[in-house]
């Protein structure tokens, strides 16, 4: 009884040991966000947030389009992840389960994009952006964005497809199910959580975009927040409090996702381990 007590509290404390290292950041982004310049730049920051900085910390977020940024972030990240899952579960599926010449340089193809540096490519694909218009566009980063994750999302799929047993989709074709709908109402929920894996990583390469927005948004209204926060460091001064409550900002978001999604995760593998 006592060893289940002591055991149950070290696992207690190392639940808060770990909440506390992984909270600390989000904590000392919103003391600094709360902080003045003046005591940033001369006595220093103390250890605690003040809430009596709030408003001018509010000021200071006001002179940039914060809010837009924030948008336009959710608009890459989404739509790199839908159109990464969407694509990625039709390869993944070609990849898997059909035998077609020139299937095994495909695959290597696909790898091989993973190891071409993005800024290689970014001259030749500026180049491709300005002849098809989609140059100063949050679609063209969206179409850049997927090139990168698809074909991750693609091997996720194929791997996990590759694991249900075959006779499944015959027995959905003894019934005269079509071929996309097996793919869709069949295989798709079984592979559940590992489609999850492939939206976190495709949602989170949308999410902390840089070069190419850098590189292909010239309006400061199109720009990302990860763009945006870079725009706040000046040559003389950058109001450090203002990059934490934006950084802070753009932090939540893709934390809340996280969380979120990897429930489903946990859920989807804990109710396959489980059946017979």
């Amino acid at each position: 009884m006592i060893s289940r007590i002591f055991s149950r509290a070290g696992w207690i404390a190392l639940v808060v040991v770990l909440l506390v290292f992984g909270g600390f950041p989000i904590y000392w982004m919103a003391s600094t966000a709360l902080s003045a310049n003046s005591e940033l730049y001369s006595t220093g920051q103390v250890p605690w947030p003040q809430p009596g900085n709030l408003p001018q910390l509010l000021r200071d977020m006001a002179d940039v389009p914060v809010l837009s940024w924030m948008a336009n972030t959710l608009v890459v990240a989404v739509g790199t992840t839908v159109l990464s899952l969407l694509l990625g579960a039709l390869a993944g599926y070609a990849l898997s389960r059909f035998r077609f010449h020139g299937k095994g340089l495909i695959g290597f193809l696909l790898f091989m994009t993973q190891v071409v540096p993005e800024a290689l490519i970014v001259v030749p694909l500026y180049a491709i952006f300005i002849t098809l218009g989609l140059l100063n566009s949050l679609w063209g980063l969206v179409l850049a964005n997927a090139a990168f994750s698809l074909p991750v999302a693609t091997f996720i799929v194929k791997g996990a497809i590759d694991v249900i047993p075959y006779e499944i989709e015959e027995a959905a074709a003894v019934d005269n199910c079509p071929r996309m709908s097996v793919l869709t109402m069949i295989l798709l929920p079984i592979i559940a959580p590992s489609l999850a894996a492939a939206a976190v990583m495709s949602f989170f390469s949308g999410w902390n975009e840089y070069l190419f927005a850098a590189t292909f948004l010239m309006d400061k209204e199109l720009w990302p927040a990860s763009v945006g926060l870079a725009s706040f460091i000046g040559q003389y001064e950058t109001p450090m409090t203002a990059v934490m409550g934006t950084a802070l900002l753009f932090s939540v978001p893709a934390i809340i996702f996280f969380l979120l999604i990897q429930r489903k995760i946990v859920a989807g593998i804990s109710s396959g381990a489980v059946k017979g």
